[in-house]
């Protein structure tokens, strides 16, 4: 009797195995990034794969932590300098109180999109578990790095070389 209900858990286990979510697969340099669709805060729509061909700095980020308040100037001054030459920052929060989230764009001038990842979704699809977080891609949108803190102009310089050429 005993080894029948445990044959019965285990099949049922194993059924209810392949009916379970998939979990994303941990990203690694060079993996193509994955696509998502978000929404900003001006309501603007963004679709990362329609940004093919220009080199993206996704920065995953909280209101109250004081590194996204420090270097958001260093990303500022960045998307200023090689906007041109087609650098697209996106700036995404888990943060869901939407005044808030406006108040941190505008107190820190950001001139580039802010979008609230509500329900998590594109931090799931990078893995993020801790933020800050900045996920450099080149313009084919491959996996450059990813930053853990606070972020330095000289490193998202060696992580774009080639990509911002004059």
């Amino acid at each position: 009797m005993i080894k029948k209900i445990t044959l019965i858990l285990l099949v049922s286990l194993l059924a209810l195995s392949g009916c379970l979510p998939d979990k994303p697969a941990k990203l690694k340099i060079g993996d193509p990034a994955p696509d998502f669709l978000i929404e900003d805060l001006s309501g603007e729509k963004i679709r990362l794969s329609s940004l093919k061909g220009r080199p993206v700095v996704i920065r995953f980020f909280i209101t109250d932590c004081k590194f996204c308040k420090a270097d958001t100037p260093v990303f500022n001054d960045y998307f200023n300098k090689h906007k041109e030459r087609g650098l697209m920052i996106i700036y995404l929060t888990t943060t869901t109180d939407q005044g808030q989230v406006e108040k941190f764009a505008a107190d820190l001038d950001i001139p580039f999109p802010v979008a609230i990842d509500y329900d998590h979704v594109v931090s799931k699809l990078y893995n993020i578990n801790v933020k800050p977080q900045t996920i450099i891609l080149d313009s084919d949108h491959l996996i450059q790095g990813a930053i853990l803190g606070g972020v330095a102009e000289a490193e998202l310089d060696e992580m774009l070389a080639g990509e911002l050429t004059e």
